[in-house]
């Protein structure tokens, strides 16, 4: 792996943290979390006891006070083993963000130390079943009746949406508009007329529930709208995309080198015609390819988690990081799963799993079709 010099040896000390606790706490138990569809709630609460849940909150609110950096550790060393089971991101990284940044002081106060202490695991549920990457064609609806929000709707595809026991929902609470209609909202699981659908079956990810969400005259109080006013969803949605997106960028490298060194050490090892899989030109070449656009790739990452924390990361940038980094990742995993073999096809190795849970990444975070349109648009 290239020297980093974005990390110091705080954040390094940290890694190592992070490391042993997988090692011990999660990667014996994956395999059978792929089988119930569902990590343990006992990972939470263990990760939450080391930090690694909303690290970069401040101290008054329960996280470390640390910067983003923390936050990439987790879900760098979370990918390069194959665990796609774990939604930490989602829950510290792109739920706590809204709370923090537009939440009034109640609502931080009540919901933001439980989630650092992952005694509340949370979701956001943007995408719905006609709408796909279409925020603006969203049709669930939370309209004012004099005394509640009443909120109707469908979410499909939500993540840690099986076991979140706070989900931010977004809906118009003025249908007639477009984006300038769209709020957001803090909708806690046990109210009455939400209701969770069945834990999706899934290409990949087995281990990450993933969930139909249905919301049925589910009265929201006044004081669960988050931001000041209606209307203001739109404009917070876009304001949080580009840390998504860097993080399925963290994530994308990470896999990526991971998959690179399970393929060098098997083809040192397989034999094939009498002698190692890596003997033979062509693997070599394929490596040495694979190696130089990996080692691309992560300059590119770090330059945009430099930029993040710069807060100069602009929302066409993270999209070609995005785009850019999940189709490298496709491609690698295809790459490295052919050195395998026949092997490589059977899910009791780790680059078959690897493979199936690369796809989604070209999907979710907005489709990497959609990057397209908006680096032309930048243009």
């Amino acid at each position: 792996m290239l020297s980093r010099p974005i990390y110091d040896s705080d954040v390094h000390q940290f890694r190592d943290t992070v490391v042993r606790f997988l090692q011990n706490e999660a990667v014996p138990y994956h395999d059978q979390w792929e089988k119930d569809g569902q990590v343990s709630r006992e990972l939470w609460e263990k990760g939450a006891e080391l930090g690694l849940l909303c690290p970069s909150l401040p101290e008054e609110y329960g996280g470390a006070g640390v910067d983003f950096r923390y936050s990439a550790v987790v879900m760098e060393e979370v990918s390069r083993l194959g665990l796609s089971g774990i939604g930490f991101f989602l829950h510290s990284d792109i739920v706590a963000p809204y709370i923090h940044h537009y939440g009034t002081e109640e609502q931080k106060q009540k919901y933001l130390p439980k989630m650092a202490r992952g005694e509340m695991i949370t979701a956001i549920a943007m995408t719905e079943p006609g709408a796909g990457s279409d925020l603006q064609g969203i049709r669930t609806s939370a309209i004012w009746d004099g005394e509640h929000y009443v909120l109707n709707g469908s979410k499909t595809f939500i993540t840690n949406g099986q076991m979140a026991d706070l989900v931010i929902v977004v809906a118009k609470t003025d249908p007639k508009e477009g984006a300038k209609g769209t709020s957001l909202f803090l909708v806690e699981a046990d109210w009455p007329g939400f209701d969770k659908g069945r834990n999706l079956d899934k290409v990949g990810m087995k281990a990450q529930d993933t969930s139909e969400l249905f919301f049925q005259d589910v009265k929201v109080p006044r004081e669960n709208l988050l931001g000041s006013a209606e209307g203001q969803g739109f404009m917070q949605l876009m304001q949080e995309l580009p840390q998504e997106r860097l993080l399925v960028g963290l994530v994308a490298l990470a896999a990526c080198e991971g998959a690179f060194e399970w393929t060098l050490d098997y083809v040192k090892e397989r034999k094939a015609f009498g002698k190692p899989v890596i003997g033979f030109q062509n693997t070599r070449f394929k490596l040495a390819e694979l190696k130089a656009d990996i080692t691309a790739g992560r300059t590119f990452v770090d330059r945009c988690l430099e930029m993040h924390l710069e807060g100069k990361l602009d929302v066409p940038t993270a999209a070609m990081l995005k785009q850019w980094s999940t189709d490298l990742q496709c491609r690698v995993m295809d790459e490295c799963l052919q050195l395998f073999g026949g092997y490589g096809y059977m899910t009791e190795y780790p680059i078959a799993r690897a493979w199936a849970d690369a796809r989604v990444q070209r999907i979710y975070a907005g489709t990497n079709e959609i990057m397209k349109e908006i680096v032309a648009r930048s243009l």
